[in-house]
């Protein structure tokens, strides 16, 4: 391959939003545009909540189109859920969400032929009600599940229908409860015990793998020239997003921003003790052998859903009348279960500071002050619980994604975890997308190279902490005292 810049699709597609990006990478260069931008809005079917995937397939080939000629395709997307499909390789209804409630008393259910302690000693995963593993054992009784012959993850679906091949691509997997983090290959002794054929899922790829080229119909649909290859990327958007973080060295700390905030540590092995899963942390996988080793936090969904149940209002003002409000005025936990379904955000919020004996928000700038507040102490605990878990010291917090346009919350993080804040890299899924699918054709290098490579072509904005972190320890004391 010649070393002139090459063109690459990054498909990445989020909880409220996809987008087709188009990064042009050379051997000292990187541009990333958006060719096209859609809507991700799941349904209510009377069966319950469910992604409307080939919407979101639609939206795909209509970036394809408008992306004009690229040299690769890749694609990532949120974790956990997938498709399934039947003998003759056709879905079997809709994927459902995971937010949908079919998953609630499940864990203990799979808890007691797997007790919790064991299955995380096997896993590494964090619990979450909506895990891979929890949402089969909800399917087991289904006739739809009855049905199903293959079990595609959300980006492995997306790539089959483009390809016709399929694939189980590693980091994804990783977070369905079913690998082992050690091996990076899938937990055997787990799946037997809790009955799940491993025959369900279609054969492990790892990063950078060929996952076929688009097919003849796809290439007329979109006006391209083949062959198209579409390659195996980091398809969980978080381990794209990882790693697009710009970091010059290993001792740092990351928070992946946007719907939910992933905040925790890249290490080379994972961390399996019983005091790691005590603290809800999570070994997902990563590129090169590393491990995402990471707490789920909320995140801005519960300023998103805010903003929808008070019509939409411009976030500028709001922001900028929420750096007015007096800071740590009420916090609430910001990993809580009680925020995970949508509708009334504003109102639990509310019920939440006022079971805590707390000041109750009554303007939206209030609720948007407790809500950054909140966000800001709940990444400062997992930063804290991080390194003191792991035994790995970090000098830095870099922020990634969406998040990164709010100043606000990045100088928040910044004053609650006593440490500089580094924000870049908006975009870093797509851009983590791009570089492994660059670094598949010949440009780009290794992991510290694409980082390099970042921190020279991609802005990057310093926040400094602020007045000392007494004040963020005794909110953090408030909350553990509840």
């Amino acid at each position: 391959m010649s070393g002139g810049a090459r063109s690459y699709a990054a498909v990445d597609l989020g909880a409220s939003s996809g987008r087709v990006m188009v990064g042009r990478v050379g051997p000292d260069s990187l541009e990333l545009t958006e060719a096209h931008r859609f809507p991700n809005r799941p349904v209510r079917l009377p069966e319950g909540l469910r992604w409307d995937v080939p919407a979101l397939y639609a939206g795909v080939l209509d970036g394809l189109r408008a992306a004009g000629r690229v040299d690769s395709v890749g694609i990532d997307s949120w974790a956990v859920d997938y498709g399934l499909l039947d003998a003759d390789g056709a879905l079997l209804g809709n994927p459902v969400h995971y937010r949908d409630a079919r998953t609630e008393g499940v864990a203990e259910k799979v808890w007691a032929t797997v007790p919790a302690a064991e299955l995380y000693a096997a896993t590494g995963l964090q619990y979450a009600p909506f895990n891979t593993l929890y949402q089969l054992a909800a399917a087991r009784p289904t006739a739809q599940f009855a049905q199903a012959r293959r079990l595609l993850l959300i980006p492995d679906l997306l790539t089959y229908w483009l390809t016709g091949e399929q694939g189980t691509e590693l980091t994804n997997a990783s977070t369905t409860q079913l690998i082992d983090p050690r091996t990076r290959d899938w937990a055997y002794g787990v799946a037997e015990r809790l009955d799940v054929d491993l025959g369900l899922f279609a054969p492990l790829r790892r990063p950078g793998d060929p996952a076929g080229v688009l097919r003849p119909e796809v290439l007329a649909e979109t006006g391209l020239t083949g062959p198209v290859p579409v390659t195996a990327v980091a398809s969980h958007d978080t381990a794209s997003a990882v790693a697009a973080v710009p970091a010059v060295d290993g001792r740092f700390a990351y928070v992946c921003t946007g719907t939910w905030s992933l905040a925790g540590l890249e290490l080379d092995a994972p961390v399996l003790t019983e005091e790691s899963r005590a603290a809800n942390f999570t070994n997902e996988l990563g590129l090169d052998g590393t491990v995402r080793y990471l707490r789920n936090i909320m995140g801005l969904w519960l300023l998103q859903e805010c903003v929808r149940a008070w019509g939409e209002p411009d976030l500028g003002p709001l922001l900028r009348e929420a750096a007015a409000v007096p800071a740590l005025r009420s916090v609430v936990d910001a990993g809580d279960e009680a925020f995970l379904a949508p509708g009334g955000m504003p109102e639990r919020i509310a019920e939440a500071c006022r079971a805590a004996g707390q000041p109750v928000p009554g303007t939206r700038a209030e609720v948007t002050r407790c809500i950054l507040d909140s966000l800001a102490l709940a990444h400062r605990r997992a930063v804290e619980d991080a390194q003191r878990l792991a035994d790995h010291p970090v000098d830095v917090v870099y922020v990634v994604g969406g998040g990164t346009r709010n100043a606000l919350l990045c100088q928040l993080t910044a004053d609650a975890c006593g440490l500089p804040v580094v924000a870049g890299a908006t975009e870093a899924a797509a851009l983590g997308n791009v570089l492994v699918q660059a670094r598949a054709h010949g440009l780009a290098g290794d992991l510290a190279g694409k980082r390099r490579l970042l921190t020279r072509t991609q802005p990057l904005t310093r926040y400094t902490p602020r007045g000392g972190t007494a004040r963020w320890r005794e909110a953090a004391a408030r909350l553990a005292t509840r």
